[in-house]
């Protein structure tokens, strides 16, 4: 028997309050035991893939220096009446490491390919950092098939302030890459990352240690740091096709953008109206980038809140 409205309530608030309770445990929080994995080949790649439930299809992208591991808490408050689809973007992960094609278009390309292998036609995006340039171009080439999106705390390439957020010195990063920062990073990956957990936290005791060995034996994988460096690199391509695709019109599905308090914040709402029509915005108090780590309760109310949310 199916649960009703008020039970269903009451039990999304008792996920929410063990949340709270469980906020910054250590470790990466896991996925429902219902879910599986499993490896879709399409695109020239091989994806992987953790999947299950059934209802409504959510895609979860995720960005640098997590997987799509980052999704636990979400996948939990979403599993009973929704099917999740949490994959690791190309290269990164568990998913194979192509040589190239990590301009966010062709990744768009990717994604699709997954949603078809699994007999889905239309989905909702929640997307975070690379996750959410990949998923901007999922909804501009295929806006039949995006009917919501939720966008965390990352900006556009090419889109609004971008040239201005290249410029900062922060941002060296993105032309980082090629043989050389290979050979550097190679065997320092944890380092690398640790810059990223640190600087780009509220508080970096909140991404804890046992989350940083799990990802950082990810990023160790032979070929995943190029991969990751690829996703930077990919950068320019991504913003000519971003300018193609806002020729064509913004958005019209529902938006949902998120920004940490401490990192992109407002600037969030305001990348993202210039891309789609329907946009509402929230900062989140207390957190910078890591926003499932930092503030895993508050953003998982926000996002199942708004894809309950009826279309008015």
């Amino acid at each position: 028997m199916k649960p009703n409205d008020e039970e269903r309530a009451n039990l999304k608030d008792q996920n929410y309050a063990a949340m709270s309770e469980h906020a910054h445990v250590d470790g990466v929080y896991p996925f429902p035991a219902v879910m599986q994995t499993r490896t879709i080949e399409t695109n020239s790649t091989s994806i992987h893939v953790r999947v299950g439930g059934h209802g409504p299809a959510v895609v979860m992208l995720h960005g640098f220096g997590t997987t799509g591991d980052m999704w636990g808490h979400l996948a939990s408050a979403l599993i009973e009446d929704h099917m999740i689809v949490a994959l690791d973007l190309r290269g990164l992960g568990l998913s194979s490491k192509p040589d190239g094609g990590y301009d966010k278009k062709n990744q768009a390309a990717d994604v699709v390919g997954v949603l078809d292998a699994l007999g889905v036609r239309t989905a909702e995006l929640v997307t975070h950092d690379i996750g959410i340039m990949v998923g901007f171009a999922v909804a501009a080439t295929h806006p039949e098939r995006v009917s919501r999106w939720v966008a965390i705390d990352a900006p556009l390439p090419g889109v609004g302030p971008w040239d201005q957020i290249t410029q900062d010195p922060a941002m060296w990063h993105f032309g980082f890459g090629g043989r050389d920062m290979e050979r550097l990073v190679a065997g320092r990956e944890r380092i690398y990352l640790d810059r990223f957990w640190n600087e780009l936290s509220r508080d970096r005791k909140r991404f804890d240690e046992a989350k940083r060995k799990h990802y950082a034996a990810l990023y160790a994988q032979p070929g995943a740091m190029r991969a990751g460096f690829a996703q930077f690199r990919a950068f320019s391509q991504d913003a000519t096709d971003n300018r193609t695709f806002l020729a064509q019109g913004k958005l019209q599905m529902p938006v949902l953008a998120l920004g940490g308090e401490a990192t992109f914040g407002p600037m969030m709402g305001a990348v993202m109206r210039c891309v789609a029509d329907n946009v509402e915005d929230v900062i989140i108090p207390d957190c910078g980038h890591w926003i499932t780590e930092e503030q895993p309760a508050a953003t998982t109310k926000l996002v199942v809140d708004f894809l309950h949310r009826r279309v008015s």
